[in-house]
């Protein structure tokens, strides 16, 4: 999982204080019953679940939030609060909205939807959906006209992201934005327990017609152990993210994996520090034995790091372009790195592990730094560690492959964790973005992949499936590989 950036979650604190109980208890509201679904999470809200950030994931897959769009099974743009749209010319497209209500009662209108989309592109740091678009939103009759300040191709599967979701006018305020009470799915968020757990309603007024579920008493619980514990003792029906080391200790009938389009990857920062030495990333590179990881860390989840796309990606394995340009790869001579991961994965520990062994045999003097992701982001963004282990959804952004490569790979990219900045690179992904034929464009993001890979700037470790644990009395439970959903309506127990 991905997160991002503070300014927006201190921004939100304030309105959300008022909705955030204190601290106790195993789950906000305390109301549990028969018919509510009690979910265990990964990763504790990093941001007051800004919906600017990666807490944008968190409210769609609990059912909060929608947009214009989602994402369907084969990836492609279908219906979600607009039910069609058409392209009026290179840079205006006509969304016309289905009639829907917001959780608070009002209306969602146009001017309403309109109005939730200026304050998106209006958010400090820009979301990742939005790197490197300009747009404006008005309303037209029964539809929404939004117009790019370039041709955008992709436009419908760039307004499916979490993180562009809609939110009834009262939400907004300058800077800020207060998801209680204020969505369209079809559960609505109705208390917080500061990073511990969430209370949530169904939403009778939804307009795909009303939740199996009464509601849902999240709680998060970045220890994997803990989560398989919680399903394994009956204390949660639903557990994401299940270690690998865990499931052999769970009843198999419990047990559902997916593939993803989630790849664990060895960034390098490239602007400070050791790596910015092409040579010394090409040995670090050369260094790495991904098979060693896949087998000793993922115990066959996993799949060898091939590039940023791996084989959840159909399409990708056919059109991949080889690297060219490396550099020569440069004997370390015992240089001092740190390298950084974080513990809500607990895999990615043990990765670290592998790779300090891995990169000590080839010269380098390694210190691993291991926190929690919400108290490591902000240093790796800022570049503070020499290298950092992640495990990033190239399509959870926009479903676009040219997305996740705009937004962690060049030099205005809101979420480069190797503070990549390489003009090959941007012109390859500029002229990838440019493409509007399905094929071409695909063509074209695995060029600039090409380009990223060759300076070394990444290295893939493995292609991750995702364990969750589901009671066997749960049914309807919602595995994607871009890892947007976990319930919704069809939820129950």
């Amino acid at each position: 999982m991905r997160c991002r950036h503070t300014l927006g979650s201190l921004l939100l604190a304030p309105l959300l204080t008022a909705c955030f109980a204190s601290q106790g208890g195993d789950v906000a509201g305390g109301t549990s019953d028969g018919s509510r679904l009690r979910v265990a999470l990964a990763f504790p809200p990093a941001e007051n679940l800004s919906p600017y950030g990666d807490d944008a994931t968190l409210l769609s897959r609990l059912g909060v939030t929608e947009g214009l769009t989602a994402l369907d099974a084969n990836g492609a743009a279908g219906p979600a609060l607009a039910e069609s749209w058409h392209r009026e010319n290179d840079r205006t497209w006509l969304f016309t909205l289905r009639e829907a209500t917001f959780q608070d009662g009002s209306e969602v209108t146009p001017a309403a939807v309109a109005a939730a989309l200026t304050h998106t592109t209006e958010a400090k740091p820009v979301p990742a959906a939005l790197s490197g678009v300009t747009l404006t939103a008005e309303g037209a009759g029964d539809a929404v006209r939004i117009t790019t300040k370039s041709a955008d191709p992709v436009l419908p599967l760039r307004l499916s992201s979490p993180s562009l979701a809609v939110f009834a006018p009262k939400a907004y305020a300058p800077g800020q934005v207060n998801p209680v009470g204020t969505a369209t799915g079809p559960f609505e968020l109705t208390k917080v327990t500061g990073s511990t757990s969430a209370a949530l309603d169904r939403f009778d007024d939804y307009w795909g017609g009303r939740a199996q579920a009464s509601g849902i008493d999240a709680r998060f619980i970045a220890d994997g152990t803990a989560r398989a514990n919680a399903l394994r003792t009956g204390q949660v029906d639903i557990a994401e993210a299940i270690p690998v080391a865990q499931a052999a200790t769970l009843d198999k009938a419990t047990i559902e994996e997916t593939a993803t389009t989630r790849t664990t990857s060895l960034y390098l920062n490239t602007r400070s520090g050791p790596f910015k030495n092409p040579g010394l990333r090409a040995a670090a590179r050369e260094a790495v034995d991904n098979s060693a990881v896949v087998k000793g860390v993922f115990e066959g989840y996993a799949d060898p790091g091939t590039g940023i796309y791996g084989p959840a990606v159909t399409w990708a394995e056919g059109k991949r372009v080889r690297p060219t340009g490396r550099a020569t790869a440069a004997a370390p001579h015992g240089t001092s790195v740190t390298l950084a991961t974080y513990d809500n994965r607990p895999e990615l520990p043990e990765a670290a592990q592998v790779l300090q062994q891995q990169l000590q045999k080839a010269g380098f003097k390694v210190t691993l730094v291991v926190r929690e992701y919400a108290r490591l982001e902000t240093d790796v963004l800022a570049g503070k560690f020499d290298a950092f282990i992640g495990a990033r959804n190239s399509l959870v952004d926009t479903g676009d492959p040219v997305g996740v490569l705009a937004s962690d790979y060049t030099c205005d990219g809101g979420y480069n964790l190797s503070r990549l900045c390489d003009r090959k690179v941007d012109r390859a992904v500029t002229e990838a973005d440019a493409v509007a034929d399905t094929g071409a464009r695909q063509d074209a993001a695995m060029r600039a992949e090409a380009a990223v890979l060759g300076t070394d700037a990444v290295v893939p470790l493995a292609h991750q499936g995702i364990i969750a644990g589901v009671a066997t009395d749960v049914r309807g439970v919602l595995l994607d590989p871009y890892e947007r959903t976990l319930v919704g309506p069809g939820t129950r127990r």
